[in-house]
């Protein structure tokens, strides 16, 4: 039994379909979905992008993989989450895979698209801006602070149209919605939408109290008729005791079309009033007054370290200022990583924003360099191992940047990966000299400041406790990124396998290509075996990395799927690839014998009738041949570029032309050979049964000698004979 979503989502889908040149019609949403035409269809009517598409009658399954892999590329590039969706999944028309694929795109290009013209409903989207080097530099003593993830996309949208609906429609009746469910069941929240939109249309007093369904029925009735709204609901799908929120949201966001221009008069005002109200000018204003005092604020500290920096005094009364003014730096760390929480849409920061930013920065460098100073004024060899301690926490804070190509990353990684062993292998020894130094509590009688030696204790035993997760996290990241490497490289080589095909030399080319190629598979085994081993040791290493979205046996999981889908593909390939040049070679071998018996048989027209008898006994082989060349050469167009496709028609116009006009001529002899040899055969058994009558015939004729012996014997050879005469007339 379908849900209401896929009934709903597949009347969405032949709407916008209908816009697609020409006009596609969806009649059963997971089996239509499979090829990925339709889908590519209705990406590019919602989109407006011209998007490349596999198409043809004779399409295999890697073809429809492959246009499913460039829809859902395309929805990637869009920044559209994708949450265990993968190609091959839809390909085999997965319910619930499919409903979610379809529900994620009408959810950003209608839902989300529309809401967002509704900016005091439009809930704030948060972007953490990237403290990652300014923050981390006065980390000493902690490791670093996670990133704040970003709140869903569905639940913005769904808020600012929920929030649309109770403010312009159903709060001035008293109707409370509460939701996209049973808010909806009484059909009473879809007339007041109606009645937002056009006040003279519905009687909200005559459909107060009515039955459920008719008051559904004649809502939708006039959505449709009066602004144009497809009725993507039947009232049985929503007057039940959960109605299927997607499909009552899916529907709702079509009325946000219909939005009368804003004015700053009237009832239309006060709803701007209230819009502005809801986003807080306010707000806004004391927001960027705050941004400013923060930054006021931070430019003072700055000229404080300065004027400290200059300040004579003691290596302890110097390492209690810098640490004064490091302490309100990090008590003010949670306000900034507020402050730049980011408002725009696109995730940019405003102009005070990043003024606050660069203020952040430049403070966090001068404090960092300004303990790396003191720590080098300590006494030898304390001055060494504080030097070494900034070196280490460095290493500790390094974020690697993920850049566009994983392989580039994973030999980014590599690098600060081996860097960062070459720092860490001489913990062990500044841990024994720092050990006896801070027994002591000086250094060869020299006293060293007490607040800055426990600070080098507590920085040494965080990265003694860090650095193990540190170098087991690198090693991960570098496995995983060679491991996504691998697998875009294997997608890529599988769509240079799977396009439209050229010419007879270019696929063996690619099938060589791809017999090369096979080595996938092993470098697969190789590459998961030690991915496997750096996550096991990871995890080992800090359990809390398993947990949540990003944890690492998801991914583990997440490649495991992958290269199985991935894998079935690449073996399909060499399959599909042989069937193309063995119809190439049957093409190509049947053109030519055609062709030149054409010519021949051109020819042996204007022959005597005998000749002509004899030279077309044998055209039902020839029939057999002109079907093989045009089972081959369709296939080929099928599957071939447009450019080979065109040579491939026009040769067989050109040769089916040929054929037509001389077998109107010759058709008679079609079966010549075979009815010669069926009267051969048929003289051959009247022969027989001539002889068999007369043998019998003398038989009969003979005089027998009677005795029981010879009477049986007699009647034993008639049998024979008898049996012999059937068998020669069946033959």
């Amino acid at each position: 039994m379908h849900l209401p979503s896929d009934e709903c989502f597949q009347v969405f889908l032949n709407v916008k379909n209908h816009n697609h040149v020409p006009p596609l019609v969806m009649t059963d949403l997971f089996e239509d979905i499979k090829d990925g035409v339709m889908l590519l269809a209705l990406l590019e009517v919602l989109s407006g992008q011209k998007l490349p598409c596999e198409q043809g009658k004779k399409l295999k399954r890697i073809h429809w993989v492959a246009n499913i892999g460039t829809a859902l590329k395309f929805l990637e590039g869009r920044k559209i989450k994708l949450v265990n969706i993968n190609s091959t999944d839809i390909v085999d028309g997965r319910p619930s895979i499919v409903l979610g694929l379809v529900w994620t795109i009408i959810l950003y290009f209608q839902i989300e698209e529309l809401t967002s013209s509704l900016p005091a409903l439009h809930t704030v989207s948060s972007s953490t801006s990237s403290l990652d080097s300014s923050t981390s530099s006065t980390e000493i003593t902690s490791p670093p602070v996670k990133k704040k993830t970003l709140p869903p996309l569905q639940g913005g949208a769904r808020k600012a149209l929920l929030r649309w609906v109770q403010q312009t429609a159903t709060k001035s009746l008293g109707l409370e919605v509460r939701d996209f469910g049973p808010s909806w069941r009484t059909g009473l929240a879809f007339f007041a939408v109606i009645n937002a939109l056009r006040p003279n249309l519905v009687d909200m007093e005559r459909v107060w109290g009515r039955p459920n369904r008719e008051n559904l029925h004649e809502a939708f009735l006039l959505a449709e008729t009066e602004l144009g709204i497809p009725q993507l609901l039947e009232p049985e799908d929503v007057d039940v005791e959960k109605p299927d929120e997607k499909s009552v949201m899916t529907y709702v966001a079509q009325f946000l079309k219909h939005l009368p221009e804003r004015k700053q008069s009237g009832s239309e005002g006060q709803l701007q009033v209230e819009v502005t109200g809801c986003l807080g000018l306010d707000s806004l204003s004391e927001q960027r007054k705050s941004l400013r005092e923060l930054r006021m604020w931070l430019d003072q500290l700055e000229r404080d370290a300065i004027q400290a920096q200059e300040t004579e005094g003691s290596l302890a009364q110097q390492y209690q200022l810098f640490k004064s003014l490091r302490v309100q730096l990090e008590m003010r760390r949670k306000q900034v990583e507020g402050a730049l929480q980011s408002t725009q849409r696109d995730g940019m920061l405003t102009v005070d924003q990043a003024l606050v930013k660069q203020a952040w920065e430049r403070i966090s460098k001068r404090l960092l360099d300004w303990h790396l100073q003191l720590d080098r004024s300590l006494p030898a060899p304390l001055d060494t191992v504080g030097a070494w301690l900034h070196e280490a926490e460095e290493a500790l804070r390094q974020e690697i940047t993920i850049q566009q190509a994983h392989d580039i990353t994973a030999s980014t990684v590599h690098r600060a990966l081996e860097q960062h062993k070459d720092v860490l292998k001489s913990l062990e020894s500044h841990q024994q000299v720092f050990q006896r130094i801070h027994k002591d509590r000086s250094v060869d009688g020299v006293p060293v400041p007490p607040d800055q030696l426990q600070d080098m204790a507590e920085r040494m035993n965080f990265i003694s406790t860090s650095s193990s997760i540190h170098l087991a996290k690198m090693e991960f990241l570098e496995n995983k990124h060679h491991m996504q490497a691998f697998l875009s490289l294997a997608e890529s080589k599988l769509k240079s396998w799977i396009i439209k095909y050229g010419q007879q030399e270019s696929v063996e080319l690619m099938l060589h290509s791809y017999i090369v190629s096979s080595c996938f598979f092993e470098n697969y085994e190789m590459l998961f075996q030690s991915l496997k081993l750096s996550a096991e040791a990871y995890v080992s290493a800090d359990s809390s990395v398993d947990e949540g979205e990003m944890g690492v046996r998801r991914f583990m999981r997440e490649v495991v799927t992958q290269w199985r889908s991935l894998s079935m593909e690449v073996r399909s390939v060499r399959s599909m690839l042989e069937e193309v040049l063995s119809n190439w070679e049957r093409y190509t071998s049947t053109v030519a014998s055609l062709q030149a018996w054409l010519e021949d048989a051109e020819e042996a027209l204007s022959q005597p009738e005998n000749t002509k008898r004899e030279f077309f006994r044998d055209l039902s082989h020839w029939m057999d041949q002109h079907a093989a060349m045009n089972d081959a050469g369709n296939f080929l167009i099928e599957t071939c570029d447009e450019t080979v496709s065109l040579d491939l028609k026009q040769q067989l116009l050109i040769l089916n032309g040929r054929w037509r006009d001389l077998f109107l001529k010759v058709k008679q002899y079609a079966h010549s050979d075979e009815l010669e040899k069926w009267r051969k055969e048929h003289l051959k058994a009247i022969w027989a049964l001539k002889e068999l009558l007369d043998t019998a015939e003398a038989k009969l004729n003979a005089p027998v000698q009677v005795s029981f012996l010879s009477v049986r014997a007699f009647l034993q050879d008639v049998e024979v004979r008898k049996a012999n005469c059937q068998f020669n007339c069946q033959m």
